[in-house]
């Protein structure tokens, strides 16, 4: 039997019991394990990996594991430039387009609204997800560690929260994508195009009251529905600038 010393940082002891977090660790093993297969029987999906340092030298998922090798692992550095550590990945991930699994509707809709593209089914299966992640270059969100697991998938976050609020918060802070709002231009029913239309080219499709009390529409490019700012605006709009000024 051999041993290896672990440290995980920052974010990453998340997924850790509480007597390892934020310390050094045994973890004994036999033969010589993929690195990968190491931290991922530890809890920590390798999605949430950037960079991992073995004896202080950077090393890719590939690595076997040695005796006494002493091993430091560190979570996504999406704000920094960390190319000259950089083994596990070509680049960090800057396309902003998402799949949730089905405990994160919410999260979906309110990720739209900030304009982010964003696919959701509440009959999602996980091989789906990743095939869909994987085919069309999408960052997987779950709160189901064990999908981050799977070896297609390249990018993801496991969202820590169950309050939609501060998933979203999560996501914006995670990605570093509080530059990268573009609030309302995109439905939240299908994930179209939202464009700006004027109040004569959707009267006949509106309410009474509606057409009395309102005159700024938009209308999404692909499943026809209107949008309007209703009552729930102002919230929103609140809600968007704060996210953007805590990230």
């Amino acid at each position: 039997m051999n041993t290896a010393t672990f440290r995980f940082y920052e974010e990453l002891n998340d997924f850790l019991p509480a007597g390892k977090r934020k310390i050094r660790f045994p973890v004994s093993f036999e033969n010589r394990p993929a690195i990968k297969d190491a931290i991922e029987s530890l809890g920590v999906p390798h999605t949430e990996i950037e960079v991992i340092l073995v004896n202080q030298v950077s090393v890719d998922f590939s690595y076997r594991l040695n005796d006494n090798d002493d091993v430091a692992v560190y979570p996504v550095f999406e704000s920094f430039d960390i190319t000259p550590l950089l083994r596990l990945r070509t680049r960090p991930l800057r396309t902003t387009a998402f799949i949730c699994d089905v405990h994160l509707g919410r999260l979906c809709r309110m990720l739209r609204i900030l304009g982010f593209d964003t696919l959701y089914r509440n009959d999602y299966e996980d091989n789906e997800i990743v095939s869909i992640a994987q085919q069309e270059g999408r960052i997987v969100l779950t709160r189901d560690r064990g999908i981050l697991k799977h070896k297609a998938v390249s990018h993801g976050y496991c969202v820590r929260s169950s309050d939609w609020r501060r998933q979203a918060r999560e996501v914006i802070r995670r990605f570093d994508l509080s530059h990268s709002l573009h609030p309302f231009s995109i439905c939240v029913s299908c994930n179209g195009r939202v464009a700006k239309v004027s109040k004569s080219a959707v009267i006949g499709c509106l309410q009474e009251k509606t057409k009395r009390y309102y005159d700024n529409f938009s209308r999404c490019q692909a499943c026809g529905k209107i949008f309007w700012e209703g009552s729930h605006y102002a919230k929103l709009q609140e809600f968007v600038k704060e996210l953007a000024d805590r990230a």
